[in-house]
């Protein structure tokens, strides 16, 4: 049986009470909302119970307990410091997670952002940093692993691993003991982004023997320490990857975190960790919708991520917010990435207001059809100095020469040696220089702006239309992850009374972003 719902605003203001339950009563005129208490309704006609859905209760509580959280939600990385410490800092004092967007920076930027963070959150409050795979500059992952050993910081989200690097296991199991307990306890925690099946095993199960074995022979664990860690998997918490700005495979949510949940399930069952680790939810992540959806699914928490750079918070420019802020569902492309080029591992971007993907895709054109600069066909070669490189490309070689004298010098001993290689670097430098284009919002080059996007950007944009967020000065990472989550509870509630048969008038719930001091309101005790 249907009954339909006769309360309409009403109805609407007791489903945004998310920390209140309450009882639907049929009565002769209607229906009719008290508070929840059985006892004292003997004898009436109750249609429906909705029990309160507090935030801090829509994902696993554990995640929330093991990172110091309140909400299970946090902000995953931005490269090149999109993902900035005022983002960090912002979530962290919301009660939530915030992911330092190190992937691109050299260490020395990295560790200010350490001390900047040490110094306003200190140990008491939430933060992580990104640490990201790096198979073309494998001594520039290992100094910065062994910048976060140095300086202790305990927790990193790995993104874009094709396989497990021996520094990413160093890390890991660094400082591996038991407790008085008697239980292993590894110090440094790991949240995988991930977004394929044989990835996600690999971080599901314990450090390969191999490079245990390596790490006792070269003195960094003791063999004590590498038995402990066949005891834990590589990461107590693996992110399923969709649909997603920058490094994607392009993944349905609706398919892949089902998947990588069996896949948990399976392997936890395989190895007897002492707690299942948890799965969680990224890409597409920008609505109630969407963060709804993933709960239910049985995510552990939700990340988001292209939404965020569209904050004031975000260590992009204001051009570049702009930008984000007019995106729809067509003004996303994928482009070939700068740090995998010679893979041809493609991230997604923005394409409306930029020609950055279809520029960066003749260089990946010509990388595959020749073997080296002085192969390019002079109508080519032209072509790019003038529109791309806006420089000879001997000139833009000696620029690249010069970063990596500091970066990492094999990379030019190996260009010498290989023309192909160096034809690479030199396209590379257009990629590399074209998201540092569009983060510093240099005018001269908003054509070529690198601004990694997903589709989820078009849907947050489509959602607050017409609210105080649809102008990007007014977003603050914080309100939007706190107005997401809210409206998912709200979201989740209305499911419930319908799943009841309770029908809701059209259009019940409204979720209209809130201010900051209305989601306190409502979300707090």
């Amino acid at each position: 049986m249907v009954v339909r719902s006769t309360l309409d605003e009403p109805l609407e203001k007791a489903l945004g009470r998310i920390r209140d339950s309450f009882i639907l009563l049929e009565r002769s005129e209607g229906l009719e909302i008290v508070a929840a208490d059985p006892l004292a309704l003997v004898g009436e006609r109750i249609v429906a119970f909705l029990p309160a859905a507090q935030l801090e209760n829509l994902g696993d509580e554990t995640f929330c307990a093991d990172h110091g959280l309140r909400y299970p939600c946090y902000a995953g990385a931005m490269a090149n410091g999109i993902g900035s410490v005022e983002i960090v800092e912002a979530m962290a004092r919301a009660g939530m997670l915030g992911i330092f967007g190190a992937a691109g920076l050299p260490p020395a930027a990295v560790e200010s952002a350490i001390d900047r963070l040490e110094r306003s959150l200190g140990r008491s409050l939430p933060y992580g940093f990104n640490l990201i795979h790096s198979p073309a500059e494998p001594a520039l992952e290992s100094a910065v692993v062994d910048l976060y050993l140095r300086r202790e910081v305990d927790l990193v989200e790995a993104s874009a691993y094709l396989e497990l690097t021996l520094p990413l296991v160093r890390y890991r199991v660094s400082d591996i003991h038991r407790d008085r307990d008697g239980e292993v306890v590894a110090p440094n925690r790991v949240i995988a982004k991930v977004s394929r099946v044989e990835v996600a095993s690999k971080f599901l199960a314990p450090p390969p023997a191999r490079f245990l074995r390596e790490l006792v022979a070269t003195g960094a664990i003791t063999e004590e320490q590498a038995e402990l860690a066949t005891q834990v998997p590589m990461a107590e918490d693996v992110t399923a990857e969709a649909d997603s700005g920058g490094h994607t495979d392009n993944q349905p949510a609706i398919v892949l975190l089902p998947t990588m949940i069996a896949l948990r399930d399976r392997l936890h069952g395989q190895h007897g960790y002492r707690r299942p680790p948890r799965i969680g939810a990224a890409g597409g992540i920008s609505t109630p919708w969407s963060a709804a959806a993933a709960l239910a699914m049985g995510a552990a928490y939700v990340v988001t991520g292209s939404v965020n750079q569209s904050c004031v918070e975000s260590g992009t420019s204001d051009a570049v917010r702009r930008m984000l802020a007019q995106a729809q569902q067509a003004d996303i492309a994928m482009a070939p990435a700068a740090d995998m080029f010679e893979m041809g591992v493609k991230v997604q971007v923005l394409k409306r207001g930029t020609m950055f993907a279809m520029r960066a895709a003749k260089l990946f054109e010509l990388y595959r059809a020749y073997e080296s600069l002085t192969q390019l066909p002079a109508p080519e070669r032209a072509q790019v100095e003038k529109n791309l490189f806006r420089a000879p490309l001997e000139e833009i070689w000696q620029q690249t020469r010069a970063f990596f004298r500091e970066r990492d010098p094999s990379q030019i001993e190996r260009a010498e040696r290989d023309p192909k290689h160096q034809l690479a670097l030199v396209f590379r430098w257009y990629l590399g220089q074209s998201s540092h284009w569009a983060n510093s919002g240099e005018p001269s080059r908003t054509v070529d702006y690198q601004i990694w996007c997903g589709p989820a950007m078009a849907a947050f944009n489509d959602w607050v239309r017409g609210s105080f967020l649809e102008r990007p000065e007014n977003r603050r990472v914080a309100t939007v992850a706190l107005n997401i989550l809210y409206g998912a509870a709200v979201l989740l509630r209305s499911r419930s009374l319908a799943g009841q048969g309770i029908a809701l008038p059209p259009g019940v719930p409204r979720l209209v972003p809130l201010e900051r001091a209305q989601l306190d309101e409502r979300v707090l005790p």
